[in-house]
């Protein structure tokens, strides 16, 4: 039930994007919800993977590298989904900020007992 209702929580997150950074764009809520899952799956496999890769460069930045690969996870996410349109680094940057911490205001919310 967890994983569902933060799956869903995101997703809304991520239908609420284009009305707050421009350069974002989302067709419908099925589309949010695929995005959703593919940004939960990425997040999960993909970017684990880079942060062991790159952990030089996110040590030499204080791990702050670490938004450039959240923003550029996103950004590719947005490129393979029909019916989601990034339009470029800045509003990929600020997209997967506003996600991640969708994200983990819905985990606090949904791990309350």
């Amino acid at each position: 039930m967890h994983i569902i209702a933060k799956w869903i929580l995101v997703a809304l997150a991520f239908l609420v994007l284009p009305s707050i950074i421009d350069g974002i764009s989302i067709a419908s809520f099925t589309t949010a919800l695929i995005i959703a899952f593919f940004w939960g799956l990425v997040m999960l496999t993909v970017r684990p993977i880079l942060n062991i890769i790159l952990l030089p460069v996110n040590i030499l930045t204080l791990g702050l590298f670490s938004f450039v690969i959240n923003a550029l996870l996103f950004w590719g996410i947005g490129s393979f989904i029909t019916g989601v349109h990034v339009s470029g680094f800045v509003p990929a940057l600020l997209g997967s900020l506003v996600v991640s911490v969708a994200g983990f205001i819905a985990d606090k919310l949904l791990s309350q007992d």
